[in-house]
């Protein structure tokens, strides 16, 4: 998720643990490991294909944070002359902080290596649009509490409880409007006969009301979207083609390989100006998405391969206007 819930989610972890035996340190390093696996964006590449596919990869593994956890609640611990009764502490903190990060990461569609080494798969079992503010105002009003009332009164520990407890109840609301609305959304597509050999889902921009479906079948991708309170009206299924024998020529070439591999097949190719284009289908709406790469020269007969580049989002801050009306009543996409 974004970087604000990642420091939140630790901060207010930290505070849950170990707040109210040493402070405000709790909350500092709950933050500060919050945050720690997503430094992997610092990580030098070669382009930028590469650093999109290998984000959240090896540091978000829960082995590896496993077996780091000692390790770092050892030097948190000297680096504060804890006792040994604190150094417990200190390792639950790591632990907990440290693999529940990535498990929120694990909780959006963009994939996480959660079980690297053993296998690289990126994994996604997405419940949340990368910023849900319903899942982080609850941290960030709790962690300040925290702040406001740290080793005064037991108030700002109740009140990080409290925010972090609201924050839990929602992930478990997320997971439960997920399995409704594939339910529903699949009840919906077999009454109007749409064919598909592949669906996906994920929360629209910043909440969990309304849904973006995009399905697959053969040489064409389809996209819908369906609220919780869309009732019995009929899904607006709007279909396009993927393209895919554009690649003709291209499959051992490294950019497409590697994004084959991270989208688990959910791209869509383009021709643009002479450009050959890969976009991933799972971030994004039409015709608006965040992460498209050049990757090749159209040619006769076959295209050349170049050196990867992401093409700049082009997004359209107007479709939230759409997302919000459509979260209250069936309306078509905006064209």
């Amino acid at each position: 998720m974004d970087s604000l819930t990642q420091l939140t989610f630790g901060a207010a972890v930290g505070e849950a643990v170990l707040g109210q035996k040493v402070g405000r340190k709790a909350m500092l390093w709950g933050g500060l490991l919050g945050t720690l696996p997503d430094l992997d964006v610092f990580i030098p590449l070669e382009g930028p294909v590469e650093r999109f596919v290998y984000h959240r990869g090896f540091s978000h593994s829960l082995f590896l944070l496993a077996l780091a956890s000692p390790l770092l609640a050892w030097s948190i611990a000297r680096i504060h002359s804890a006792t040994r009764e604190h150094l417990k502490g200190w390792w639950l903190l790591t632990f907990l902080v440290l693999e529940s990060s990535v498990l929120l990461d694990f909780l959006t569609v963009y994939g996480t290596q959660i079980l690297w080494p053993f296998d690289t798969t990126p994994r996604a079992w997405p419940i949340f649009f990368i910023v849900d503010p319903l899942f982080t105002v609850p941290l960030v009003i709790g962690c300040l509490a925290a702040l406001r009332w740290s080793g005064k009164t037991p108030l700002g520990h109740r009140l990080n409880a409290i925010g972090l407890a609201l924050a839990m109840v929602y992930m478990l609301w997320a997971f439960a409007t997920r399995e409704f609305v594939v339910h529903r959304v699949r009840e919906k597509l077999a009454l109007q006969d749409v064919e598909y050999s592949r669906l996906i889902a994920t929360p629209a921009p910043f909440n969990n009301l309304l849904w973006r479906f995009v399905g697959m079948d053969r040489e064409i991708y389809f996209e819908t979207y369906f609220s919780i309170f869309d009732g019995d009206a009929p899904l607006v299924v709007t279909r396009y083609p993927r393209n895919p024998e554009l690649l003709r020529g291209l499959e051992s070439h490294a950019p497409v390989v590697k994004l084959r591999w991270f989208t688990r097949g959910w791209y869509a190719v383009d021709s643009e100006g002479g450009d050959i284009v890969v976009t991933d289908l799972r971030m994004g709406s039409e015709p608006n998405y965040v992460f498209r790469f050049k990757v090749a020269r159209t040619g006769n007969p076959r295209p050349s391969p170049v050196e990867d580049e992401q093409l700049q989002a082009d997004l359209d801050w107007s479709q939230l206007r759409w997302i919000w009306g459509r979260i209250w009543r069936p309306r078509p996409p905006p064209v």
